[in-house]
């Protein structure tokens, strides 16, 4: 593999819906800085084509191991993503600040 190959990036459903609604909420506040968030995470989830296994495994309890890495960005939000052949699947786009027991429960 070159460090230039990229891989592609699919980012889901939830992972956007879950985005849209805090970008909404900060907007609501403070436009200019919705937008700084929004371009930072972009940026950093664009980063993931080249060599996105740069991240640690996420390690919970009820998640198979080695299933997601973590990528945080920005301290309070942390994106889970899985890597297949040459695709980055982005599952979870999650605002660190909020109780994310929820995503946790889920593998249960």
């Amino acid at each position: 593999m070159k460090i230039t190959d990229k891989y592609k990036i699919i980012v889901s459903e939830r992972s956007i819906r879950m985005l849209s609604e805090h970008l909404r909420f900060i907007a609501n506040k403070n436009q200019a800085a919705s937008k700084k968030i929004k371009n930072k995470l972009m940026d950093s989830l664009k980063s993931l084509e080249k060599m996105p296994a740069r991240y640690p495994f996420f390690e919970a309890d009820y998640i198979p191991p080695n299933m997601y890495h973590r990528m945080f960005v920005q301290k309070w939000y942390l994106v889970l993503y899985q890597i297949k052949d040459r695709v980055v699947y982005v599952d979870y786009i999650v605002d660190c600040r909020q109780d994310y027991q929820w995503l946790l429960d889920g593998f249960r």
